[in-house]
């Protein structure tokens, strides 16, 4: 194989597919990007059997050919090359050069042949989304994804399609996140679970602008998202999502209307008074047209104040004030509406249409999850 290409689009190509490279894995070849320049272009790939990465880039190709090449060697190459056109040759016994200006670095590789390619994913099933629709979704619900692996289902995000709408869902035990949007024609009704390690991976990768678009096919076993020059390909989780409906009451004894960025910056300030790996909860007070924020640790306490349109019940509950603030940071709107029940029911912050609904259980008063 000979290829040349330039150091940036050759940096770009390894950014990306670095994604799917495993940190740990028994299968020395997917510790390995593949370069792949046989038939007619430049495709680098990598692939940790449960999310895959493709990306093409524009170069040279002066003599077709497979490669795998240690990827994190490779990347640290390509990182610290000086800019310019970088040449990779390999010969009949694997041996890779990569020459760049008067740099030059000669390393083994492997055969390519061995390497797993990115499995076919059928494109009869899909939906499309601007990438900036797309990237702004993971962001607003990729933080209730549950890092434990004891429940695979709640690792994942429910992807429910019904017609002309796209509802996204995450939970971990203590809050659930739903995020909402219209779609640009009809399309079947579907449920798919997919990874939020795959969400979290491609929301780096998206460039978030509005005019490019985002075809996502699916299957029983995969999900493909396809923009740009690249192509991401994850497993599906399976097994049945939460009834995350029936855990939304639609009853409340009390609604506040708030000015976001007044709350946000009054929880921020509550947690200036928290040890790190101390669990104080944020105590919210709520009366007639203002909230009481109350922080009370070791270092210190806060009272903050802030008017607010209250209807209902007055009524004091105590949150995790991570989980408000993850919430609250994610939401654009100037004012939100929060509906309480009681202090032992979870919080709702919900939009009138739909759009957006964060639900956050309380906690004791002196006690944080």
């Amino acid at each position: 194989m000979k290829i040349s290409c330039s150091r940036m689009n050759l940096l770009n190509g390894v950014n990306i597919v670095m994604k799917a490279v495993p940190s740990k894995t028994t299968m020395s070849i997917l510790e390995c990007i593949l370069i792949d320049a046989s038939n007619g272009e430049i495709k680098m790939i990598a692939n940790d059997m449960e999310l895959g990465i493709e990306t093409r880039i524009d170069g040279e190709i002066r003599e077709n050919g497979i490669i795998a090449i240690d990827a994190k060697l490779f990347s640290e190459i390509i990182r610290r090359m000086p800019e310019g056109e970088v040449k990779i040759e390999t010969d009949s016994n694997l041996m890779t050069t990569i020459t760049c200006m008067k740099s030059k670095f000669n390393l083994p590789g492997k055969d390519g042949s061995d390497f797993s390619y990115l499995p076919e994913v059928e494109k009869d099933q899909y939906i499309t989304v601007s990438q900036f629709t797309l990237k702004e979704v993971i962001r607003q619900t990729i933080f209730s994804v549950s890092n434990n692996d004891n429940n695979k289902v709640m690792t994942g995000e429910l992807f429910e399609i019904n017609e002309d709408s796209l509802k996204v869902i995450s939970l971990d035990g203590h809050r659930i996140s739903i995020r909402k949007i219209e779609l640009r024609k009809k399309y079947g009704s579907r449920k798919l679970i997919v990874p939020g390690k795959t969400l979290s991976e491609i929301s780096k990768i998206l460039s978030g602008e509005i005019e490019k678009e985002v075809n996502i096919y699916y299957t029983d076993k995969h999900i493909l998202f396809e923009f740009d020059r690249t192509l991401v390909v994850s497993r599906l989780i399976e097994g049945n999502y939460f009834e995350v409906d029936q855990m939304l009451s639609k009853t409340y004894e009390t609604k506040v209307i708030i000015n976001k960025k007044s709350f946000l910056e009054s929880i921020e300030r509550a947690t200036l008074l928290v040890k790190e790996g101390d669990k104080k909860p944020v105590i919210i007070g709520i009366e007639e047209n203002v909230m009481e924020i109350k922080m009370n640790s070791t270092i210190g306490s806060l009272n903050d104040l802030i008017d607010i349109d209250k209807t209902g019940e007055n009524l004091m509950i105590a949150f995790n004030p991570k989980f408000l603030i993850d919430a609250l940071r994610v939401i654009d709107d100037e004012d939100i509406k929060l509906y309480m029940m009681d202090p032992r029911s979870p919080f709702l912050i919900n939009e009138d249409e739909g759009k957006y609904t964060y639900l956050i259980l309380p906690v004791n008063f002196g006690v944080v999850r």
